[in-house]
């Protein structure tokens, strides 16, 4: 099933409960032996084997990494594979294989130059082994994650300019190029791979860490790398287990089994920060949390009806009561803290007074609407609960409306009005492409506007980044003004460590570069 709040990750993994403490599948112990150093150093330490613990997908789980759907796959996917680049904290594309990138003048043709890395097989990494990756993802007869992603380039055209250099031609112009470079499931495995060895018993990547066994539903071992290109991880061995159950994660990590619980909720991390006993580690500006408006149809074809929504919604509220505090407020727009957000705008505050003037205006006073929502994600029943008593205050009757857990994203695409709705962290300009244009595939608020259109082209088609940024910031005011989704909040994304766990990075939003990230991590 398909989760916006992580774009092509699938949920069927976080929600099964068929799998306990009982059931971690642990190997080994935790404590390192390399390298003398104190309880609590900042110093790296190298030597150990860290155990992690996600939900998984069972007999389904892969190592494939361009099948990789669930947050366990991509964990050990960025564990034994790299991309050509990759999402910083602020969801801009940062170099990874790739060591630079250089567009012509029309930006519809980037020569990419490739770092010298070598894969666990100790054969470099070369253009031939790009090229076949991104054309395996894009095969017509697969499934594979990234294939959308990758749609602007032709790959027919585009071809290596020697060992270490491939001429991308693009089917239009594309500034932000390098956020296909970086789009979640692009990884280079070698050149043929999947046809002359099987990726689930003999992965061969780039990435920091060498296979060793993998159980599906069970565990993976991977082993430290030595010679990674970035420098060999702290720890000796990294080693994945399974915990569907939230709980089962916490009872490890508590019980010493694991050193790290990807999956926290909210109710949780109150429960045990400041506690002494593990660490809770909070990625802030995770995940988009919103009420999604369709545009095409009554009551939310007229945009003074939109507008009285956005002043209908107490934020804070919001946050406190469905996110239990664990997040902050938005703003109406996607990607707060992120390249190109448009942080000058004012943030939006109730005004209920206004609100009903403007549904008096739409001959809206007593308006009534049915709010779809489901608990296919944690919070979105809380939400509707609240938003539907502040709607009361400004005479708007919400029906809240249970759905399906197994159909509920598919439901709300085109069916209803205002449903609950959340995303996860991706840049901007892909937020903007994959959901507001008229030919966008999830454009869940309907918004078909030509004129918004062709000014994302324009942004696509202006090399300098100052020019552009300022073609996005007049989208995002036109979203603030007149837009379909009510933004009302940011959730946090929720770890929990043990004490001796170092190098966690705190301020990477899930879906970058850091989230799930083990190779800078290690145990004091």
């Amino acid at each position: 099933m398909y989760d916006e709040r992580f774009p092509g990750l699938r949920r069927r993994g976080f929600l099964a409960a068929t799998t306990g403490a009982a059931a971690l599948a642990l190997v080994g112990c935790g404590g390192g032996t390399d390298d003398a150093a104190e309880e609590g150093s900042s110093t790296p330490k190298r030597g150990g084997r860290l155990r992690a613990a996600f939900a998984g997908g069972g007999a389904s789980e892969t190592l494939d990494p361009h099948l990789a759907n669930l947050f366990a796959d991509v964990a050990r996917a960025k564990a034994l594979y790299d991309k050509l680049a990759d999402y910083g904290p602020d969801l801009s594309a940062q170099p990874r294989l790739a060591a630079s990138w250089e567009s012509n003048k029309t930006l519809d043709r980037w020569q990419v130059t490739l770092r010298k890395a070598a894969f666990h097989d100790g054969k470099l990494v070369t253009a031939k082994d790009v090229l076949y990756s991104y054309r395996r993802i894009a095969d017509p007869e697969q499934t594979f994650r990234a294939k959308a992603s990758l749609e602007p380039i032709d790959l027919d055209a585009s071809r290596a300019t020697g060992d270490n250099g491939i001429e991308f031609v693009l089917k239009r112009p594309t500034a932000e190029f390098p956020n296909i470079l970086a789009a979640f499931g692009a990884y280079i495995v070698p050149e043929n791979a999947g046809e002359t060895s099987d990726l689930d018993t003999k992965p061969v990547g780039s990435g920091p860490f060498r296979f060793v066994s993998f159980a599906p539903g069970r565990s993976a071992v991977f082993r430290r790398n030595d010679d990674y290109w970035e420098g060999a991880p702290h720890l000796d061995e990294l080693e994945f287990v399974v915990a569907n159950e939230e709980s089962a994660r916490v009872n490890a990590l508590l019980g010493g089994q694991v050193e790290y619980a990807h999956e926290l909720n909210p109710t949780t991390a109150r429960a045990h920060e400041g506690k002494g006993q593990i660490e809770i580690v909070r990625l802030r500006n995770s995940a988009m949390q919103a009420f999604c408006m369709k545009t095409d149809r009554a009551p939310f074809d007229d945009k003074r009806v939109r507008e009285a929504f956005f002043l209908i919604a107490d934020r804070k509220e919001l946050v406190d009561g469905a996110l239990s505090g664990a997040g902050v407020v938005g703003n109406d727009l996607f990607g707060k803290g992120y390249e190109y957000y448009a942080d000058s705008l004012p943030q939006r505050e109730q005004d209920l007074d206004k609100a009903r003037a403007l549904l008096r205006q739409a001959g809206a006073e007593n308006l009534k609407v049915t709010l779809d929502t489901s608990a296919v994600a944690a919070g979105f029943t809380e939400a509707a609960s609240i938003f539907r008593d502040q709607a009361a205050k400004a005479g708007v009757t919400v029906d809240v409306k249970m759905g399906s857990k197994d159909s509920y994203w598919a439901d709300i695409l085109d069916s209803g009005t205002l449903c609950c709705y959340r995303s996860g962290a991706m840049p901007i300009e892909a937020h903007i492409s994959q959901r507001l244009l008229t030919d966008s595939t999830t454009n869940a608020t309907k918004w078909q506007h030509k004129d918004f259109d062709a000014l994302y082209q324009q942004a696509q088609s202006t090399r300098d980044k100052t020019e552009r940024a300022a073609v996005y910031e007049r989208m995002q005011r036109r979203l603030y003004t007149e837009g379909g989704f009510l933004i009302w909040g940011f959730a946090d994304w929720i770890l929990g460590t043990a004490r001796t766990v170092r190098g966690v990075e705190a301020k990477a939003p899930a879906n970058t570069l850091d989230w799930a990230r083990f190779d800078k991590v290690w145990l004091a």
